[in-house]
């Protein structure tokens, strides 16, 4: 016991302006992080980036062979007809574009086949330079599921055209 004295009066009497005060190990550690987050905090931020406004479109008369191309092929947008209107379905290429389930209607008057819910080729018009599907045949459930179908694209998609006959073009 008599050691265990000794060996506090020892550290009692040595300088104690060792580690006392503000610079301690602790202190350095809490000032180095409390710098860090308030550079964290206040750094300067890179500007914002605005997205990319898409390209102007031009509303365009368009006959079915006119429209044909826009299938989404070659870097191509996605166009379809639905009653004489043209809409853009470009954002929905996963489903009118290339190896889409509605692929067949992309570059087309897709008039019928959305009516009848068939994506059936005998549903697109053969004759490109014939006259427009007038939608005879057609009975009033199909007539009212067009209708919803023009509904949806109208409200999620842009118009971008018209589809004439090639006579009236």
């Amino acid at each position: 016991m008599e050691y265990v004295n000794q060996r506090v009066a020892q550290e009692a009497a040595k300088d104690p302006t060792i580690y006392t005060g503000f610079v301690t190990p602790l202190n350095i550690i809490l000032i180095a992080i409390t710098l860090y987050t308030t550079y964290l905090m206040y750094k300067p931020s890179p500007p914002a980036a605005l997205p990319r406004e898409s390209p102007a479109v031009v509303f365009k008369i368009f006959t079915p062979r006119t429209l044909l191309p826009y299938n989404g092929l070659n870097g191509m947008p996605v166009y379809l007809a639905v009653r004489g209107r043209i809409f853009d379905v470009t954002s929905g290429r996963n489903f009118y574009g290339p190896g889409g389930p509605y692929e067949n209607f992309a570059g087309r008057d897709a008039s019928r086949g959305l009516a009848c819910h068939s994506f059936d080729e005998e549903m697109l018009t053969k004759d490109l330079d014939g006259p427009l599907d007038k939608l005879d045949g057609l009975g009033p459930e199909e007539m009212e599921s067009l209708q919803g179908w023009e509904e949806r694209f109208l409200s999620k998609y842009m118009v971008v055209g018209r589809l004439v006959a090639q006579s009236d073009a």
